[in-house]
């Protein structure tokens, strides 16, 4: 495919719908035979699952995506581990790894993607776009509204504010919030 770029194109426009950028419908039917989907997992029918066949999609067992999510992995993996919740109107971007025993409220969006726009010559959805992974460690909790933008960190049992934007990584065991996120407190001393 990569010496090909002409059959890359082809491929694309057969699997991807261009306006909507999303999978063609007869691709989304095909779905549950590419996905990975753990025992006791679940996704709501109202779930929209922007999974081409061409990466991956990973839900781990006993995890849940609920309704009026977007799960989008168009550009980059999105793995989900074991006993994870994706709360209700979710948006997820990929590459995104999100660990086991994750909970993340409604409405937060967590995306790897950025459109690119430093060349004023050319309009914006003419650059391109640009990932950088986002990783969330396992027993974390994000609330309501929270964004966390391309290339973050979260470490583990770290809990993210509600309206929080994350630009840069969170350590393990630190509370976060604000705009941009900074650490409010720091959940080992708390046990100390």
């Amino acid at each position: 495919m990569k010496q090909s770029p002409r059959l890359k194109r082809l491929l694309d426009l057969v699997i991807m719908n261009q306006r909507d950028a999303r999978p063609r419908w007869y691709v989304r039917l095909l779905a549950p035979l590419y996905q990975q989907r753990g025992r006791g997992s679940k996704i709501y029918c109202s779930v929209r699952m922007d999974t081409p066949p061409y990466r991956r999609f990973t839900l781990g067992r006993n995890s849940v995506v609920e309704s009026f999510s977007c799960i989008n992995n168009a550009v980059g993996d999105v793995v989900i581990g074991d006993y994870t919740r994706i709360g209700l109107h979710n948006t997820i971007i990929g590459p995104v790894s999100i660990g086991h025993h994750v909970n993340l409220a409604q409405g937060v969006t967590v995306t790897a993607l950025n459109h690119n726009y430093a060349d004023t010559t050319r309009r914006i959805d003419e650059q391109g776009v640009d990932t950088q992974p986002v990783t969330i460690a396992d027993d974390v909790w994000i609330g309501a509204g929270a964004v966390v933008l391309p290339g973050v960190t979260i470490g583990q049992h770290s809990v993210v504010a509600a309206g929080a934007v994350v630009t840069n990584d969170v350590p393990a065991f630190c509370v976060v919030g604000g705009v941009p996120a900074k650490i409010i407190k720091r959940l080992s001393d708390v046990n100390a």
